[in-house]
């Protein structure tokens, strides 16, 4: 079939025997049968049939048939060159043997064809034609003949003979690999090395041919390679006794051990890497049942000879990427990148085996540097491959050998893996040396691309890897103040790295070590000069490509040095304030509070160094340079100064009430405060500011000390930290009450409260009665967290007026006394889902506590989790029940309120479990409670009541007939209050009583006329009242639905008066004017088309009058508070239509219009509408754009969900960050695009404007539209006059 389109000269007898060797080999695996019962029998005896059966038809073929006479030449002559005997006692081998032996002849056939071939010169004529196809290439049916054949050779020639351990056993395979075990002869000759030689040697032999040899390898390069192991590497027991022993020799061992090497270098190297694993087994493995068979483990040797083996396929070339390709796609993955390539990622197991593999030095290495200089480029390129799925795989697999490495070698891993990839940073360090050639200004030192792959790779390892080891930590510290400083200039612009660099330096800030971090704080506000820092010479500049790069510094000229000074300035200002915004992240781990404190006791030794200067004599240098010098080190320490105070007011307006995390900070926030007052009062005793301070930090411990905070004998232990401050204050502070405060403050914490002076009581109470002077404060317990930060968060907002007083001279008020606490709470700082078992126990049990705050804090805390929606509060719903219930009949008002409020949260989770209970409480009956009790279980039903909403209809009749049960109570209280809730549960039900409205106005005019009290009847009388308010409003109020059918049934009752008119003039013939011979006539239908023109002319002209009256300036509140965005959809405009578009939206007469174009399209063909949105809006610095392979319903190839949330949260910041902004996204129609604007502004504008991209906009159209809205509540929407721009272009 493959050379029937050959010419006659090209060799008709080969061709023919193309065809017979295919015939050939059909016949041989023509398939048997027997008619036996028996199915073991019958399976063996049916094998050795066929094979019989088959081998004598191909040898009558040969004696009978004249066409097979050339094929039996070239049998018999490949035969009689062959070095191994086809004769045997064993059937199996008869029929191997043959079959290689036609395999020989089908490879030597193909080889004589395509040499012989000659394909001629193209025909011109027809140059669309196919070339002739080489007469040696196989048809697919032919592959399948050729395919199965080799099946049969490697099952009969191969796997019977390898010996137990090497390769998988064909009897594992299938079951026709069981039959074939045990009908094979291994006793008859040849021996079983010599038959599994003359198998792989020739399989090998017939490889040779590219066709031949592909079908060979892809199905069966295992079982070759297992039998050439064992061929060339298996240990021989012992030696022949006599040459009639047949044994392999060494040459054909050496040949086998060539071989073996040779198709290894040969083959797909993933591919051999997977065949060696599988060789290499895996650890022993037992059953304790008897049902599971267990594979014999591979024999030491072969091990061996397959570790050596992958160790020289990972030192290759590429050789990482081989083992991780083999790996995983042995491991079920499918190819690299594959359908499964996102679960073979997630795997951790598998990424942890190629890691230790990876970082394992092998015995063929010379050194472990050698194997780590080899081996870590190729790593390091895992990192940067493009496919995005197959990228994910090698990023998993290098974080975690990145990491492993790190672990066990961390010399070698710093020198050969950490050093290349903060490269880029470690070039432009202040304490780097820049060569002369690097000097010139504009030179790039980092590129683009080099700085986004390093801080990409950066993140990958430190943050993805999330292992904080010490060589790791200790290699990224030096570039941090680099780091920080590029996360600055992210700040100023859209970039993709900047979340990335945040979140490394949260990562570093919060693995290091307290004091290091603090140096690097300092080193990051310009405190510290000896942190490394980027360097003078360099700065950051935007690149082509969106990115960011490291360039050389322009000569700054003389007429530019104000320029540069006012560009320091502020850059440094920018640099403390996005070090607050960073520190806002670092508050939960304390970070936050210690830097806090460091700057405050930076400004004691800035007053003590004041003080100083002013005492100190005047300098009287010997020569000018040294007086240049003192000048310098005056403006460092003035700059320093200032430095401290605007990081000290940016830290207290960003930092919230959680800065303080433990008792620790909070003592050593007053401890810098006492310091600085002591300070001062050393040197002017007078300061009103400083007396300030001191109030503050006395007040504050004393309500520490007072009750406000629980204690514990741990805590008084760092409370001691003061008592050297507080003596001072007390020998050296001239006002007597304050130096017998601080005595009796001393005291208290040396006794750890056991005594406590009345005057500690009354500063206590004093502070915390000054935000609340009614004493109605509601006093509850806290956690350490939650009371440390609200007792301090005061005298944050305290320190922050002390920082403006010092910066502007101002004089302060009275002297400052904190006030109270806030509210305090148990888990005020808990989030939802985070509550322990421990806690909720906790809770449950103070909700018994016999002290009222502490009963309290624990109701209210159950109340805050059942609202929300803690799991394992709400599965506890009964027991919460009986104590919010049983806590209804405390006579302390805080205790029953929490109450009421915990039951009704959990009313509101749980109405129809819970109301029916209540409704019988509040009904009496048997176990009638206390009427204070039913009280404030009516006030729980009401609550209940405004939290159902509109769901209170489904409980309507239940709540009423409660109600008026309660109207017939023999407690005059109860009756009232019944009723009363009655008239609020209508007032809630809209008034729609349904069918028992009767039952309630008859209820209500009996109560009012006969009940003998009066507050009863009053109820009663205000409940009639009520219903006659909203059944009155209710009865005078046309549904819009009525109003509406009444419309229409009107005006179609006169178009049908209209046409029976016309009709009936039709039919009578009836006209008012007309001429002789009706040329000419005026009748009824044309008198109605006359009026209803003249109608309609008349209000358009009165409607256009009133438009142009209207037609006045806009006015809008002043100042201008009305924000408007225009939102513009394009999908494969026209180029010149959205040039227009853009410049007309730039044109728009209207302040501070956003403007917000959304491409539905995010392909190459699309790119050119964001050129033009930069060509038209770009030049500006409030212009951004993003282009997002996802939208906000359809994740993008590759997305994940993280990097789609990041992906939404960058579409937001583009769009409300920026003036003009441009996002390309994901296809998805109009109705996405609009989605995508109105999502990403979501509440930042108070109007949206929306127009197509081919839409010419008038400048004032904007506020024109605006004036309809603004004049008219009534209107909610507004459009604009639509008209042809091109009208006069158009031949119509």
């Amino acid at each position: 079939m493959a050379a029937l389109r050959q010419t006659a000269g090209s060799g008709v007898l080969e061709t023919c025997g193309l065809e017979r060797i295919l015939e050939a080999l059909k016949l041989l695996l023509s398939p048997g049968g027997s008619g036996s019962s028996s199915l073991q029998i019958t399976k063996h005896d049916v094998l050795l049939t066929t094979l019989k059966s088959n081998l004598s038809a191909l040898e009558d073929k040969f004696l009978k048939d004249p066409h097979w006479k050339q094929l039996k030449l070239l049998r018999d002559e490949i035969a009689n060159e062959a070095e191994w005997r086809q004769d045997c006692m064993d059937v199996t081998w008869r029929f191997t043997s043959q079959t290689l032996l036609l395999l020989l002849c089908l490879k030597e056939t193909m080889i004589r064809l395509a040499v012989e071939f000659n394909p001629g010169k193209p025909n011109p004529r027809t140059p669309e034609a196919a070339p002739a196809l080489s007469p040696d290439t196989l048809s697919i049916s032919q592959q399948k003949t050729v395919q199965s054949v080799l099946q049969f050779v490697v099952t009969l020639g191969v796997c019977p003979y390898l010996v137990p351990g090497v390769g998988v056993p064909v009897s594992y395979r299938t079951e026709f690999g069981a039959v074939v075990r045990d009908v094979v002869c291994l006793g008859a000759a040849p021996s079983a090395p010599r038959r599994l030689y003359t198998s792989c040697k020739v399989l090998l032999n017939v490889a040779q041919h590219a066709s031949l040899g592909s079908l060979i390898f892809c199905r069966h390069f295992g079982d070759i390679a297992a039998g050439l192991c064992q061929l060339g590497f298996c240990p021989t027991k012992r030696k022949p006794l006599n040459p009639e022993e047949e044994v392999l020799t060494e040459d054909e061992r050496a040949l086998s051990r060539k071989a073996l090497r040779d198709i290894l270098d040969q083959v797909y190297q993933p591919l051999a890497v997977r065949e060696l694993l599988i060789l290499q087994g895996g650890p022993p493995q037992s059953y304790t049942d008897g049902k599971t068979q267990v594979m014999c483990r591979a024999p030491a040797w072969l091990r061996r000879l397959c570790g050596q083996l992958l160790s020289e396929r990972l030192m290759r070339p590429s050789g990482v990427q081989a083992v991780v390709r083999g790996i995983l796609e042995g491991a079920g993955a499918g190819a690299a990148g594959g359908s499964d390539a996102e679960a073979t990622a997630a795997d951790w197991k598998k990424c942890d085996l190629i890691a230790k593999i990876l970082a394992s030095c092998p015995q063929q290495s010379v050194s472990p540097e050698d194997y780590y200089r080899d081996i870590c480029p190729q790593i390091l390129d895992l990192f940067h491959f493009q496919d995005k799925l197959t990228g994910l795989q090698f990023q998993r697999v290098a974080t975690t050998t990145f990491i492993t490495m790190s672990r066990e070698r961390p010399q070698l891993a710093a020198k050969y893996l950490l050093q290349p990839v903060l490269a880029p940073l470690h070039r432009c360090l202040n304490t780097a040396e820049v060569s002369e050639s690097d000097m010139v200004p504009g030179t790039i030192l980092v590129t683009e691309e080099e700085l986004s792959r390093c801080i990409e790779d950066v993140y990958k390892v430190y943050v993805v890897g999330n292992e904080p080891l010490t060589v790791l930590v200790d290699s990224l510290l030096p570039v941090l103040g680099v780091l920080f400083s590029l996360y600055c200039f992210t700040k100023h612009s859209v970039s993709h790295i900047r979340s990335l660099c945040q979140e490394i330096l949260l990562w570093m800030l919060g693995k290091l070590e307290r004091k290091k971090a603090i140096t690097s704080l300092k080193g990051f506000a310009g405190l510290d000069k000896t942190v490394p820092s980027l360097h003078s010479l360099c700065h950051f500049r935007a690149a082509t490509q969106g990115g960011i790069m490291i360039t050389i510094k322009e000569a700054v000229c003389d007429e530019d040095e104000d320029e540069a000074l006012y560009q320091k300035v502020s850059s440094e200002q920018c640099q403390v304030e996005h070090l607050g915004d960073l520190l806002s992240h670092c508050q939960e781990c304390g970070l936050a509070g210690d830097f806090f404190i460091f700057c405050l006791k930076e400004l004691t030794h800035m007053a003590v160094e004041d003080e100083a200067e002013l005492k100190s004599k005047p300098f009287s240098g010997k020569n000018l340079l040294e007086l240049e010098q003192h000048q310098t080190l005056l403006v460092e320490g003035q700059e320093r100064k200032l430095l401290v105070l605007q990081l000290t007011a940016v830290l207290c307006e960003r930092m919230s009430e959680q800065i303080f995390t433990n008792i620790t900070q909070v003592v050593d926030f007053v401890a810098a405060t006492l310091q600085r007052a002591c300070a001062s009062l050393a040197h002017q005793a007078e300061s009103t500011v400083e007396s300030q301070t001191l109030s503050m930090s006395m007040g504050l411990v004393a309500v520490m000390l007072g009750g406000a905070i629980q204690l514990k004998s741990s805590e008084f232990a760092i409370l001691k930290q003061l008592l050297p401050l507080l003596e001072k204050v007390s020998n050296t502070y001239p006002d007597p009450v304050i130096q017998e405060l601080a005595v009796d403050l001393r005291i208290t914490i040396s006794t750890h409260g056991a005594f406590s002076t009345e005057a500690v009581s009354v500063a206590a109470q004093s502070t915390l009665n000054k935000k609340d002077p009614g004493g109605k404060r509601e006093e509850q317990q806290q956690t350490s967290h939650e009371r440390y930060s609200n007792v301090s968060y005061h005298h944050l907002e305290q320190q922050r007026s002390h920082c403006t007083s010092n910066q502007t001279s101002l004089t302060p008020n009275a002297p400052l006394i904190p006030q109270e606490v806030r509210e305090p709470s148990i888990t005020t700082n808990q989030k939802s889902g985070s509550i322990t078992t421990e806690q909720l126990q906790e809770a449950l049990l103070s909700a018994y506590d016999p002290q009222i705050p502490a009963r309290a804090a624990a109701l209210r805390t159950l109340s805050r989790w059942i609202e929300q929606r803690e799991p394992k509060a709400l599965e506890m719903q009964e027991k919460l029940l009986k104590i919010f219930l049983e806590n209804l009949e405390h006579e302390d008002t805080f205790i029953y309120l929490s109450a009421i409020q915990g039951v009704a949260l959990l009313s509101d989770v749980y109405p129809e479990k819970i109301l029916p209970g209540l409704l019988a409480q509040y009904d009496g009956g048997k176990d009638k409670h206390t009427l204070e009790t039913r009280m404030k279980v009516g006030e729980i039903l009401m609550r209940i009541v405004r939290a159902l909403g509109d769901m209170v209809s489904e409980y309507r009749e239940p709540l009423i007939h409660t109600f008026l049960r309660g109207a017939r109570d023999p407690d005059s209280a109860h009756r009232a209050s019944s009723l009363s809730n009655l008239g609020e549960l209508c007032q809630r039900l809209d008034f729609m009583l349904g069918s028992v409205v009767h039952e309630v106005t008859t209820c209500l005019i009996a109560v009012a006329k006969t009940d003998h009290e009066v507050q009863v009847r009053r109820a009663a009388v205000h409940v009639i009242v009520l219903l006659l308010r909203g059944l009155s409003q209710k009865a005078t109020e046309m549904p819009v639905q009525l109003t509406t059918a009444l419309r229409v049934v009107g005006t179609s009752l006169f178009a049908l008066a209209v046409l029976g008119g016309i009709l009936a003039a039709y039919v009578t013939g009836y006209q008012f004017i007309h001429t002789e011979k009706h040329y000419l006539s005026f009748g009824l239908y044309g008198a109605i088309l006359g009026l209803h023109l003249l109608i309609q002319s008349l209000f358009a002209f009165l409607e256009h009058r009133r438009m142009r009256r209207a037609g006045r300036p806009l006015k809008l509140p002043s100042p201008l508070r009305r924000s408007v965005a225009l939102c513009i959809a394009a999908y494969q405009e026209d180029p010149d239509y959205l040039r227009k578009c853009l410049r007309s939206a730039q044109r728009i007469a209207f302040p501070d219009l956003k403007v917000v174009m959304v491409v539905d399209g995010n392909r190459q063909e699309d790119a050119y509408m964001l050129d033009i949105f930069h060509e038209v809006l770009g030049g500006t610095e409030q212009a951004g754009f993003f282009v997002w392979r996802s939208n906000f319903h359809e994740a993008g190839e590759g997305e994940t969900e993280a990097s789609l949330q990041e992906g939404m949260d960058r579409v937001r910041n583009v769009v409300q960050a920026s003036t003009f902004s441009c996002i390309m996204q994901k296809w998805g129609g109009k109705r996405e695009v609009m989605y995508t604007a109105f999502k990403a502004l979501g509440d930042s504008v108070d109007y949206i404007q929306v127009c197509d991209s081919d839409t010419v906009l008038d400048p004032a159209c904007t506020i024109e539209m605006l004036r309809v809205l603004e004049e008219d509540p009534q209107v909610g929407g507004v459009g604009g006059d639509v008209q042809f721009q091109d009208w006069y272009s158009r031949k119509n």
